[in-house]
C-alpha cells in the first residue's frame, strides 16, 4: 500500500508537469506535424506510466486516463482538433480536459434526485456482489462469468460518478457520460454507438472515423468508405484494449481481443449495409425486447469467448476481485 501511494505521487507530478508543458509550449508551435512532434515526448511517458504500478485498479486507471484518453486528445490538439481546441482558459481546466472526459459545455444542470437514487442503487448492488464473491465455488461458471462483467461495469460508473462530481464542483462541468443503459440496447449501432463507453466514439470518430473515411470516398463509393471506416476504428479500438490488457496482466498481446473488436466492426458494417435494405427491415422487424436479447447476447457471448479467457489466464481477474475486496475491508476498517 505504502508503495503504491509513493508510486501514485510520482505519476501525479510527472503528469501535471507533461500536462503543463503541453499548455504553454506546443500551442505556439504550428499545427500539424511539428505540433505532434513537440508533444511525442509526453505520449510515450504517457505510455509507460501504468507500469508504475503492481496494483490492477491503479494500472487500469491509469492507462484509461493517461494511455488512452489523454494520448488521443493531445493526438487530436496537435492537428487543431479535438475537445481542447480552443486551448481551456487555465491550465488547472486544461489539466482536466486533457485527462478526463469532460463536456466542453459549461455550467452543467443541478443534480435531480434521480441520478443520485440511481447511484445508491449501483452502490448496494456493488455491495451484494462483493458478498457473493464468498459464494463463488459453488456459482455455475456462467453465473460467476456474468458477475465479473456487472463487477467491472459497477466499478467504473461509480468511480467517473464520484469524478464527475469532484468536476462539477471544482470546475463547473460534467462529464461525458460512460454509458447510457447498454442492456436497452436493441442493435449493435445502438450498443456501441449511443449506449456502452460513449467516451471512444467521441475520441475515436474525429482521430480515425472521419479521415479514414475521407481518404477511403476518393477511392470507392460512399457506402463503402462507412464500413471501411467502421472497421478501421474498431480495430485501432481493439488495439487499444490490447495496450490496456497487457497493462492489466503485464502478458503480451494475444490478439484475441483486437479480433473481438474487429468482429464487432464487421458485424456493425453489416447491420448497417442490411438496415439499408428497406424491403428487408420492413419484412423483418423484431420486438425490441428480442432486439435487446439478441444484441446483448451475441456481445456477452463473444466477449466471452474472444476477451474473458487472457484475463482468466493470467489470474487478474482474481486479482481485480481480491484488490477491491481489501479495500472494501480496509475502508470498513477506519471509518466504521
Amino acid at each position: 500500500m505504502e508503495e503504491e501511494l509513493k508510486n501514485l505521487i510520482k505519476v501525479l507530478v510527472f503528469t501535471i508537469i507533461s500536462v503543463s508543458y503541453c499548455y504553454y509550449l506546443p500551442p505556439r508551435i504550428k499545427s500539424g506535424l511539428p505540433r505532434f512532434l513537440s508533444v511525442s515526448p509526453i505520449l510515450a511517458l504517457f505510455l509507460v506510466l501504468p507500469l508504475f504500478f503492481s496494483t490492477v485498479h491503479l494500472s487500469f486507471i491509469t492507462a484509461f486516463f493517461l494511455t488512452w484518453l489523454a494520448n488521443f486528445k493531445l493526438i487530436l490538439f496537435s492537428f487543431d482538433k479535438g475537445p481542447l481546441v480552443p486551448v481551456p482558459a487555465s491550465l488547472s481546466r486544461f489539466l482536466c480536459f486533457t485527462c478526463f472526459p469532460i463536456k466542453t459545455q459549461q455550467n452543467p444542470n443541478p443534480q435531480t434526485h434521480s441520478p443520485v437514487l440511481a447511484f445508491a442503487v449501483k452502490v448496494a448492488i456493488f455491495g451484494v456482489l462483493l458478498h457473493l464473491y464468498d459464494y463463488k465455488k459453488t456459482l455455475p461458471p456462467v453465473l460467476l462469468l456474468g458477475l465479473y462483467f456487472l463487477h467491472m461495469y459497477l466499478e467504473i460508473e461509480i468511480i467517473l460518478t464520484l469524478l464527475k462530481v469532484f468536476v462539477s464542483i471544482s470546475l463547473g462541468c460534467d462529464l461525458e457520460p460512460q454509458s447510457n443503459k447498454p442492456y436497452l440496447a436493441t442493435s449493435l449501432q445502438d450498443f456501441w454507438g449511443r449506449r456502452w463507453n460513449t467516451i471512444v466514439p467521441t475520441i475515436l470518430k474525429p482521430a480515425v472515423y472521419k479521415p479514414m473515411r475521407q481518404v477511403s470516398e476518393r477511392r470507392m463509393s460512399s457506402d463503402w468508405a462507412l464500413y471501411s471506416g467502421i472497421l478501421v476504428t474498431f480495430t485501432v479500438s481493439g488495439l487499444v484494449h490490447d495496450f490496456l490488457f497487457f497493462y492489466l496482466t503485464r502478458e503480451m498481446p494475444t490478439g484475441e481481443v483486437t479480433l473481438f473488436f474487429m468482429l464487432q466492426g464487421a458485424c456493425l458494417a453489416a447491420e448497417l449495409a442490411v438496415k439499408k435494405k428497406t424491403t428487408v427491415t420492413q419484412r423483418w422487424q423484431l420486438s425490441p425486447v428480442v432486439s435487446r436479447i439478441l444484441t446483448v447476447g451475441f456481445v456477452f457471448l463473444t466477449g466471452s469467448w474472444l476477451m474473458i479467457p487472457q484475463l482468466a489466464r493470467s489470474g487478474v481477474v482474481e486479482k481485480y476481485i481480491n484488490e477491491g475486496l481489501f479495500l472494501v475491508s480496509f475502508l470498513k476498517h477506519k471509518f466504521i
